[in-house]
């Protein structure tokens, strides 16, 4: 499972003869750059005929284009990627549309390209028992067929149409899309459309590029049971982090000057990414320690007791902090740095290297992080929300019918169900924003509500981060910018106009502001959406330990799994309560589909 361990680092030092046998790719130093800024570099890896590996990192950390090297697609601006020959790669994009830009295929067509080789076997085949029908029994016409019909049965020959169906019902295309032309296609369809002919075409490695975009829940977990048991080697970016739990064994962590691999799912990378977190910081603390103790010496002799020896160990010490500055504490430690002349690019003053000591950065605080909190203002009264014979839609349209809700303080309700089904709606019902058709939605005593928009419609596109925030609330402006800071806003970016924002950036400041209101019962419809993994785990920490009550809107079945307490589960026409969690939830549903065969 290419070069991995429970956070094993990838040896920058790579030879050929270290690489692991079998490797359908491997890399040495390989770094991509755009101009004078480099995205990553020292990236040593290998893919084995039999990884499933999750790769994982912050948003602009240059995921997709390490994705693209490894796919052949780009060359590295240093280092090597090595490709070995007649292995197939299938590579899916985010957006499928340059995939068939010049293809004029319907979907049933391009599902049959898959299928080339075994269908010129098949018409082979059909000729030469032409051939034998008409009395040609020669040893070469006997030979051949034998061995095009034994190659033609090995690869499931006589079962490809019925596979293309098996794939594009999993993933949700109806059979009258069969005979739509692809250039018709959404830009979702099409995306789905290239996933369903990469799964036909079983490449030796899959290189999946958030593959859970646009899938539904249904087409979702036949993905995840289809790649559970997949053949060959896989490779995923994904925000889905239920998703990689079902269905990788290994995670690549990746940061701007190496790659660290954990061997096991999601879950298990968090624990040894925990575990090397506190054996990193026992580390900096060691060197740290050391270096001062070093300094120490040096001030005391360097003026007049040893000064050839204090001078001597203020080289060593410039030679370590370079090397600590331009490949991190732990890959410091990695190696003999005596060796490389680090020392001698550059000379330190003693007060530069204190300096430089003094600005070390701590493991943990690397790269920007979320430093939110959500905290309530004043306590609700045990009942924060009750429903009575509960009909929600529009005068002219029923969206759906409700059991009885009682929703109590500290509980946390996932509403799940179809985009479409009137989830939004519901949370618009409850803010009174929009009238039942029938029956009551009463808030207990003492509720305070804030709201989480998917689609932050509340932002005004003409202000400035900054305006915004003090549209909602006044606040000094240090506090103010000390407050965005914490959202990853800072310097110059909270003059940014709204209207120029990401969708990551609209959410980020979307939670600031509901941060501020001092809600005890917070609706949050879609909260991780556009967030990469390291923001959704802290938005996951927040919440986890937000003492008030949560209505949770989402597809992020990882946050659903960890948070909540009882499930309302949007289908039909009807939301069912479901008391429990999500994984006893889907037990019911197992159990339910088993007793109705």
């Amino acid at each position: 499972m290419g070069l991995v361990g429970a956070g094993k680092r990838f040896r920058s030092d790579c030879r050929d003869e270290d690489l692991p046998p079998l490797a359908l790719i491997t890399t040495i130093d390989i770094g991509q750059a755009f101009g004078d800024v480099d995205i990553f570099r020292n990236i040593s890896v290998a893919i084995q005929s039999d990884s499933k590996i999750a790769l994982v990192g912050p948003n602009g950390i240059g995921k997709t284009s390490l994705l693209m090297l490894l796919a052949g697609l780009r060359q590295p601006t240093s280092g090597k990627v090595q490709i070995t020959p007649q292995a197939r790669i299938g590579y899916l994009r985010q957006e499928a549309m340059q995939a068939f830009s010049e293809r004029d295929n319907t979907v049933y067509e391009e599902m049959m390209s898959a299928f080339a080789g075994l269908q010129a076997q098949e018409a082979r085949l059909r000729e030469l028992e032409e051939l034998m029908a008409q009395g040609d029994m020669s040893d070469a016409v006997m030979d051949e067929y034998g061995t095009i019909q034994e190659q033609f049965e090995q690869a499931d020959g006589y079962d490809y149409e019925y596979r293309i169906k098996q794939v594009l019902q999993g993933l949700g295309f109806d059979s009258t899309l069969y005979t739509t032309p692809l250039r018709q296609l959404s830009g979702g369809q099409q995306t789905r459309a290239l996933l369903a002919r990469l799964l036909l075409e079983k490449p030796d490695l899959l290189i999946l590029d958030e593959p859970t975009n646009h899938l539904d829940a249904e087409a979702l977990q036949w993905l995840e049971q289809l790649l559970r048991n997949w053949d060959g080697a896989l490779l995923i970016v994904s925000h889905d982090r239920y998703f990689l739990d079902k269905v990788v064994n290994t995670v690549w962590e990746m940061s701007r000057i190496e790659m660290v691999a954990f061997r096991g799912n999601y879950s298990a990378y968090l624990k040894q990414r925990q575990e090397r977190l506190v054996r990193h910081q026992k580390i900096f603390e060691e060197e740290k320690a050391r270096l001062e103790a070093e300094m120490d010496y040096i001030r005391t002799n360097i003026s007049n007791r040893n000064p050839e020896q204090a001078q001597g160990r203020l080289k060593r010490v410039t030679r370590d902090l370079i090397a600590i500055e331009e490949f991190g504490m732990m890959r410091f430690r990695d190696k003999n740095w005596s060796e490389m002349g680090l020392g001698r690019q550059r000379s330190m003053s003693v007060e530069e290297a204190g300096r430089a000591i003094r600005a070390l950065k701590e493991p943990d605080s690397e790269l920007p992080k979320l430093n939110m909190h959500l905290k309530s203002s004043h306590k609700s009264e045990s009942l924060v929300l009750r429903t009575t014979e509960l009909q929600i839609g529009y005068p002219d349209r029923l969206l759906f019918t409700t059991d009885e809700i009682d929703l109590h303080r500290l509980e946390v309700a996932a509403l799940i169900g179809s985009n479409g089904a009137g989830k939004t709606t519901f949370l618009r019902t409850i803010m009174k924003q929009i009238e039942p058709l029938t029956g009551s939605v009463t808030s207990g005593s003492k509720v305070q509500i804030g709201y989480f928009a998917q689609a932050h419609e509340s932002l005004n596109p003409e202000n400035t981060v900054l305006e915004e925030l003090l549209r909602h609330k006044e606040l000094p402006m240090t506090d103010a910018r000390k407050h965005l800071a914490q959202f990853l806003f800072r310097k110059d970016t909270v003059f940014k106009q709204i209207s120029m924002l990401s969708g990551g950036e609209r959410g980020r400041l979307a939670l600031a502001i509901l941060a501020l209101e001092g809600a005890n019962f917070l609706l949050l419809d879609e909260p991780t959406n556009h967030l990469d993994i390291p923001a959704q785990e802290v938005l996951q920490e927040v919440l986890e330990s937000f003492e008030g009550t949560i209505l949770l809107v989402s597809h992020d079945r990882y946050l659903v799994d960890r948070l909540a307490t009882q499930i309302w589960n949007l289908e039909d026409g009807h939301l069912t309560v479901f008391e429990g969690d999500y994984a006893a939830f889907l037990e019911s549903r197992t159990l339910e589909a088993k007793l109705t065969r």
